[in-house]
């Protein structure tokens, strides 16, 4: 703890007597980001954060998922949790189809969520199969979802209501 802390004193100290503003930065620079590195580090994080759960990697193309898969299996052992991707995302409420429509994502998890996760999807299924997928049925997807993905209700409710279908 007194490393981390030194270290982040140090940091503190340095930047404050940098004469670098952020006014003196051009507002077209590009601060030369990997995005490769940043998605995998997302996804360090998500695994770090998973106790008995499920998270989600950002949406990506399969070209970009193809890219960085093999280094994500090697982050998610390192967080000892699981991934697993998912070509067809469970589109429900709490999120617009629009963001993962033609793209992938991983689940990070730990225990049997993998296995709620495509219960859920079954259940989806069927509710459409016999055309009951609307109203009460329908939200109930959503906030089984939410639940694990750990959402607080009022955030279920929230996203639910910005994303609910248009009449």
């Amino acid at each position: 703890m007194k490393l981390i802390f030194c270290l982040l004193f140090n940091l503190a100290a340095v930047a404050c007597t940098t004469n670098v503003s952020i006014d003196s930065v051009p507002r077209n620079s590009n601060p030369g980001i990997d995005q490769r590195s940043y998605k995998l580090g997302n996804i360090g994080a998500f695994g770090e954060m998973v106790n008995v759960g499920i998270a989600l990697s950002a949406a990506l193309t399969p070209e970009e998922m193809d890219a960085l898969i093999e280094e994500a299996a090697h982050v998610a052992k390192r967080n000892n949790v699981k991934i697993h991707r998912e070509k067809e995302f469970l589109v429900t409420d709490l999120f617009p189809e629009s963001v993962t429509n033609g793209k992938h994502v991983l689940l990070i998890y730990k225990g049997n969520t993998k296995e709620e996760y495509m219960a859920l999807k079954n259940k989806k299924a069927k509710l459409i199969e016999s055309k009951q997928y609307k109203g009460q049925a329908r939200k109930e997807i959503a906030r089984q979802f939410g639940r694990m993905l750990s959402y607080p209700e009022s955030k279920i409710d929230e996203l639910i209501n910005q994303n609910k279908p248009k009449k």
